[in-house]
């Protein structure tokens, strides 16, 4: 599968999985709101309903008075007195409760107002007629009771309530109405949504499994260009490790080879050493014949210098001067091929990893040098260090040479400071050497570790291998080394090295 094609399906996958959560959200918005709605509007159904019934429980207690108070003065029935006096009494809990039932509603609160000064009007007679019945008057309680008939105030109470009850009837058939529409609405949506996100579920299902196969056939690829990898790589290292191996017998061959010719200019060089005076000294004993000046004697020494003058002792200055110039450069030829071949010597040794105390070892190193850093006044602080795992010689190497430069290389006039300090990180021991010495040009900083290369002013003995041999080994070791200076302002070289070295930073190393 193309890239272009596997970025569209992860376009479309996203656009999907997007389009799917809002129709989600919508759904489920919608469906809130709705489903409020319909519980709302149910709510006003009920409300209604209830209104309507304390309607019909507010007239039956008025109506209830009335029968009982009529039963009281005609049979003289202590139970009917009872019970006008209970039907009284709740006609004012009633009334309250309806107002509150259809105080959002004006027409009923109207009517309600009506209602209730007809009932006052209906309760004052009753008042009015037990009254008299009870002072004995039962003939002013009869005209009373036809009073109150005739005033017809029953009947308007009965016309208010009837009115009341329509309005409530009306409002229920509205409320209703909405609230059936309401639950549609709300079915229907629930229902849209539901299809719509089945829908979204076998679309996803579908790209799902065309991934699923898409993702087969990638990995079998992936498995298939690993294992050829894999045998290329193999073959590479192979490659690798026998050019490393070719390289590394050329230059022990090299190196070897050149010491037959350079020892033989060394041979001829010494010989030229000792014609040299026995030259001179013929030029010496021709130039005093010429000169009608005694000779020097016969058996005088090889090593004595004849008596030159002039022009001619100039030339044995100069001749001296020369092979001064070729021996010095033979022995850096020496020394040059020595390191060379020290060096492929180490590249062919095997590491051996053991458990190694820093401290103890780098305490090792700095005995050795406590002669020539009181020579230079320098002190060596070495802080707490972590215990590793690696192979003792290289380290040895590389901290003895990272401290014999700093040793090397500190500002004359100024006491030396070097520290040694280390930390753990991530599975690595990092560890600094510190000095206050020269420093090194920002310009020099990988230039220091090739072969042969140096900065700075050349003014001590050195072949510049030994940062470059130093790096080397802790490439070996699994580890990383990098120098951080400013010309005057000393130097921090940095080494990284695993706590633990393991088989394969061994076998990598090796390789």
């Amino acid at each position: 599968m193309t890239f272009d094609a596997t970025r569209w399906r992860a376009i479309g996958q996203t656009v999907l999985l997007s389009a799917g959560f809002l129709v989600l959200v919508a759904v489920s918005i919608a469906s809130v709101l709705l489903v409020n709605k319909a519980r709302d509007d149910s709510g006003w159904v009920v409300h209604t309903i209830e209104a309507e019934n304390q309607i019909h429980a507010l007239l039956l207690e008025v109506r209830r008075a009335e029968s009982a108070a009529r039963g009281y003065l005609l049979g003289q029935d202590p139970d009917f007195l009872r019970e006008h006096e209970a039907a009284v009494a709740n006609i004012g809990p009633y009334a309250e409760k309806l107002r509150r039932l259809t105080v959002d509603n004006p027409v009923q609160a109207e009517n309600l107002k009506k209602l209730r000064a007809a009932i006052d009007v209906r309760l004052d007679q009753f008042r009015r007629e037990m009254e008299l019945h009870k002072q004995g008057e039962t003939g002013k309680a009869t005209d009373l009771v036809r009073e109150a008939a005739a005033a017809n105030t029953s009947a308007t109470i009965a016309r208010i309530g009837d009115a009341m009850r329509a309005e409530e009837e009306r409002l229920w058939a509205m409320r209703a109405v909405e609230a059936d529409r309401s639950q549609v609405l709300a079915s229907s949506v629930t229902i849209a949504g539901s299809g719509m996100v089945i829908a979204l579920a076998g679309i996803s299902i579908f790209l799902v499994r065309r991934s699923s196969r898409a993702r087969d056939e990638a990995e079998a690829r992936l498995r298939e260009n690993n294992l050829n990898l894999e045998a290329t790589v193999d073959e590479r290292t192979a490659d690798l490790r026998e050019a490393n191996d070719e390289i590394q017998r050329f230059a022990y061959i090299v190196s070897h080879d050149l010491r037959s010719p350079l020892v033989n200019i060394m041979g001829f060089t010494s010989e030229l050493e000792e014609l040299r005076n026995d030259i001179f000294r013929r030029i010496a004993r021709l130039g005093r014949v010429a000169a009608l000046a005694p000779s020097m004697p016969d058996d005088a020494t090889d090593g004595a210098e004849p008596g030159l003058e002039g022009p001619d002792k100039q030339l044995s200055e100069d001749f001296s001067e020369a092979l001064g110039f070729i021996k010095s450069s033979i022995a850096k030829m020496d020394r040059l091929i020595s390191a060379i071949l020290n060096l492929t010597r180490e590249g062919r040794r095997e590491f051996h990893p053991e458990r190694i105390d820093l401290r103890v070892l780098i305490e090792n190193i700095v005995s050795t040098v406590a002669h020539q850093a009181a020579e230079a006044e320098a002190q060596i602080r070495i802080a707490p260090l972590p215990d590793i795992v690696s192979d003792r010689l290289a380290i040895e190497q590389i901290f003895s040479n990272l401290i014999d430069n700093a040793l090397k290389y500190l500002k004359p006039g100024v006491p030396g400071d070097i520290e040694i300090r280390g930390r753990v990180k991530l599975g690595f021991a990092i560890l600094d050497v510190v000095d206050n010495g020269r420093g090194i040009d920002a310009r020099d900083h990988q230039r220091i570790f090739d072969l042969f290369r140096r900065a700075g002013t050349q003014d001590k003995p050195g072949q510049g291998i030994g940062l470059a041999h130093v790096r080397a080994l802790v490439r070996r070791l699994g580890g990383t080394m990098s120098v951080a200076s400013e010309p005057n302002r000393g130097s921090t070289f940095t080494v990284t090295l695993p706590i633990q070295w393991n088989a394969s930073s061994r076998k990598s190393g090796n390789d």
